[in-house]
């Protein structure tokens, strides 16, 4: 009886994340907790019970775009890679590091381009997209970073945009920020961070993927 149990709880659990997952696909939420909250109440289940945990929602969320996307998020994600390497050009002297869903490969219509970038001044980071001509608000993002034994919330500015059709946020971290990332939301871990040439690399392996592609259809018969 117990092992039924189990098996049952991890099917509602498996269906909240993926009605969570269908939510912030086609709705555009960007918070996990809202979201399997929402998925608890369509699928009338108690919200107090055991919630999928937030690796688990996004590994749904990546199973629903491969499902539903197909070629058409492929080529939005590239795209959106593209984007996200122009911008880095743009603000190399600040040596920014790509993080979040354009980096997973979760990216969905409604996402932006995360960048973390780094500067002692964050002002001079505005300083520079008034320089460029690039019309910009600032945002504030509480991450939590570890400190010792244990993990602190912080409060780092930040500077959104838009380019090339795409949104683009831009986190300001201290210089010596590099160091360390902060904690992600989704897993608990240190964030995901790639700089301009890990970011090149990725796009041309899936570039490659495409060549190979189309040459396997036109060998077909």
């Amino acid at each position: 009886m117990p092992k039924k149990q189990a098996n049952g709880d991890d099917r509602a659990r498996l269906m909240l994340a993926q009605e969570a997952a269908r939510i912030m696909v086609e709705h555009g939420v960007r918070d996990f907790r809202v979201a399997k909250q929402k998925a608890a109440e369509r699928l009338g289940m108690s919200s107090r019970g055991s919630l999928p945990r937030n690796a688990e929602v996004e590994l749904a969320v990546s199973e629903h775009l491969q499902l539903f996307g197909g070629g058409s998020h492929a080529n939005h994600l590239d795209e959106m890679r593209q984007t996200a390497l122009a911008v880095m050009e743009l603000f190399e002297a600040f040596t920014p590091r790509l993080v979040g869903p354009v980096l997973s490969g979760t990216a969905d219509e409604n996402s932006a381009v995360n960048l973390h970038v780094f500067s002692d001044s964050p002002e001079a980071v505005a300083m520079h997209l008034a320089e460029l001509g690039i019309s910009y608000g600032p945002y504030e993002r509480r991450l939590k970073t570890h400190r010792g034994r244990g993990a602190t919330a912080n409060t780092f500015p930040g500077y959104r945009f838009g380019h090339e059709g795409a949104t683009v946020e831009a986190t300001v971290f201290p210089i010596d920020g590099i160091r360390q990332a902060p904690i992600s939301p989704i897993d608990g871990k240190p964030m995901k961070r790639a700089d301009r040439k890990s970011v090149k690399h990725l796009t041309e392996a899936v570039s490659g993927m495409f060549v190979e592609g189309s040459k396997a259809d036109r060998r077909e018969p």
